[in-house]
């Protein structure tokens, strides 16, 4: 297991686990939270033994999202009367860091999973639409937040969910920035999946993961390289993708496992070769 400041990754091959760990706060995104994450999910990407990843909460909720009083200190250009040329160029360079937080969850070739309880709010929300798959507990509580407080969200939200919910929800959810509950969340396709309670919700993250991890690695990550790729691209420019992707991965060890195993009818055991 390894600590963090705001982070607790906890590797059980082929599954690791990152918990959100600052339960006082509600897990509330300060610094740390920003920082840390990009080097967690590259270390995770390089790690040959983690096959799927399942990130959630410590305490009693996902997040509560970002931590307004923290962040502001590092972000002075906020709140600066000038609000100059200067000082906004200084800002835009300090929101592209923000940004790859939520991103280097998504290029991580293991698939993401977001177990969330509670509240996911603001960047939470952010976080969870970055990841693969979302599945939920029925104590949770969503909302795109941002526009409440004033801000636009602008670390990857707006991009991602309209792909997710489409885009009429995914405006009702920007412009209200109302809290809405786990059975609305799966009624429009945010979450796969509503547990009864937090342990289930642990249970199926974890049953979801191992499924995943059971699969050759090369055709998993391969998948989503593929899925990632066609967002905003037309069927035929992915079709050309997928085709140097599959070329690029045939023949592989798992395809001839898998051949061998199925003539053998035993269970086949991938190595990700």
């Amino acid at each position: 297991m390894s600590e963090y400041q705001f982070y607790i990754v906890e590797k059980k091959p082929p599954v690791a686990w990152v918990y959100l760990n600052r339960p006082e706060k509600k897990n509330a995104m300060n610094p740390p939270a920003w920082k840390e994450i990009v080097p967690i999910f590259k270390d995770l990407d390089q790690d040959p033994d983690i096959r799927a990843v399942i990130i959630s909460g410590k305490g009693n909720c996902f997040t509560a999202g970002i931590d307004l009083m923290e962040m502001a200190m590092e972000l002075p250009e906020l709140m600066n009367p000038e609000q100059k040329g200067g000082i906004k160029w200084r800002l835009l360079n300090k929101i592209y860091p923000l940004q790859d937080t939520m991103s280097c969850i998504e290029w991580c070739r293991k698939p993401v999973i977001a177990a969330i309880h509670g509240h996911c709010i603001g960047a939470g929300l952010d976080m969870a639409t970055a990841c693969d798959i979302r599945l939920c507990s029925a104590d949770a509580e969503f909302s795109l937040k941002e526009a409440a407080v004033g801000f636009v969200a602008d670390v990857g939200v707006l991009q991602r969910i309209p792909h997710i919910v489409g885009q009429g929800i995914a405006r009702e959810l920007a412009y209200t920035a109302k809290l809405f509950g786990a059975q609305r969340a799966k009624e429009i396709l945010l979450v796969n999946e509503v547990f009864d309670d937090h342990a289930a919700l642990m249970k199926g993250a974890h049953d979801l993961a191992m499924g995943i991890a059971e699969n050759p690695p090369l055709a998993v990550q391969a998948s989503k390289d593929v899925l990632k790729f066609g967002i905003g691209k037309s069927i035929d420019e992915g079709l050309k993708y997928v085709a140097s992707i599959s070329t690029n991965i045939i023949p592989s060890k798992d395809l001839m496992e898998a051949i061998t195993a199925f003539s053998e009818k035993r269970k086949p055991e991938f190595t990700g070769e």
